[in-house]
């Protein structure tokens, strides 16, 4: 439904968990917007996770098995990383479309 929050409360945190401080900053920045509190650590709404290597693939397969909903971002020529998050459960994006995919996600947009 257009409008209602795609979380209910009090789950309005999302767990960011990314090393590159450019993302990073830009992230935080669509999640307060969205009215959500970016958390780096315990439980949250959603997950937002950087694949850099192997243990973040694990890392995403560890939330989903937990029931959290993920979504995975990296660069477009790490194929097998974006694969095996997508395969582990997560939604999975590009780095250049992780703003726009995190704003639809979070406000509930097409």
């Amino acid at each position: 439904m257009p409008g209602s929050d795609p979380f209910p409360p009090p789950a309005r945190g999302v767990l960011l968990l990314t090393r590159d401080l450019f993302f990073r900053a830009r992230l935080e920045g669509v999640i307060r917007r969205a009215g959500y509190t970016p958390v780096t650590q315990g439980a949250a709404a959603l997950a937002v996770v950087e694949l850099a290597d192997g243990a973040s693939v694990e890392r995403v397969r560890t939330l989903t098995a937990g029931g959290t909903a993920v979504v995975a971002f990296g660069a477009h020529v790490r194929g097998e990383l974006l694969d095996a998050a997508r395969a582990a459960g997560a939604s999975v994006v590009a780095n250049a479309g992780i703003e726009a995919a995190l704003r639809r996600r979070l406000t509930g947009g097409a």
